[in-house]
């Protein structure tokens, strides 16, 4: 007999691309379409209720209440996809999600560290919340923002915002880090620029407790299958957040720093 779902624990699913035929620096992060049907009727059949990241996010700043068994699913960058047939297959199963746009990437001209892919246009941002997708800010060049001096950090968070807020008329208020890198300076910088959420990576499930300026997410790679969806929609198979950074993550982040002070900002990725 399968054990009961843990109810403490809150799936909250990256994905990238969604395609057949993605160049090779995004390959390993990216599903196949007959691939993200399967997983999406999977999260169909678990029963788990799909939320916006504000829907999460306002449960952590106020309490209000979540549905029994939630699921969250964000897509970060702004590939084609998204604004055709991703959409569609999210619309056409009822489930709402939230779409991170890194405004330099889908903006042609400006420019951006994310190597060349195909890519939606920052005029379709307004499609997305047709398909019932929250809209959120990926930065404008898609930087390792904890190595970024304070001056260009304000610059890469408050400029894709006010981009977005332009394009779709209304306040955004909720950010991904790029490859979810951050730091206690980045995290307040958010919340100085006006986000009032924000989500990592981490690979771990969140939870009713997690950090709301470090929102934990199951980053899906091409090697994932329907087996590993099912089992995260259970509540199992990933550690649960929150939890302090370990002492690699740390020391990864100081090399970073370091390298970013030889070379100039980089692609997170």
């Amino acid at each position: 007999m399968t054990p009961p779902p843990l109810p403490t624990r809150i799936p909250v699913l990256l994905y990238h691309a969604v395609m057949a035929d993605p160049p090779d620096w995004i390959a390993e992060f990216t599903v196949s379409p007959r691939e993200f049907a399967s997983q999406l009727d999977a999260i169909v059949a678990s029963g788990r209720t799909a939320i916006t990241v504000g829907a999460l996010a306002a449960h952590f700043a106020t309490g209000a209440p979540l549905p029994p068994r939630p699921v969250v699913l964000t897509f970060d960058d702004g590939f084609a996809d998204l604004a055709g047939p991703t959409g569609e297959a999210l619309a056409s199963r009822g489930l709402p999600s939230t779409a991170y746009l890194t405004t330099g990437a889908i903006t042609p001209g400006r420019p951006c560290l994310l190597p060349p892919a195909p890519m939606m246009t920052l005029a379709q941002a307004p499609r997305l919340e047709q398909y019932g997708m929250e809209v959120g800010g990926h930065t404008v060049t898609h930087p390792q923002l904890d190595t970024l001096a304070p001056r260009a950090l304000r610059r890469e968070l408050r400029e894709s915002k006010a981009v977005l807020e332009d394009v779709l008329g209304h306040e955004v208020v909720h950010l991904a880090y790029p490859h979810g890198y951050n730091s206690p300076a980045v995290r307040r910088a958010a919340a100085a620029a006006g986000y009032t959420s924000a989500v990592a990576v981490r690979h771990a499930l969140s939870s009713r407790t997690d950090e709301i300026y470090r929102i934990a997410r199951l980053i899906l790679r091409r090697s994932h299958t329907v087996a590993d969806v099912e089992q995260w929609m259970e509540g199992r198979g990933a550690k649960a957040a929150p939890y302090p950074d370990s002492l690699p993550t740390v020391g990864w982040r100081m090399y970073r720093r370091a390298r970013a002070l030889l070379r100039g900002p980089e692609f997170a990725g």
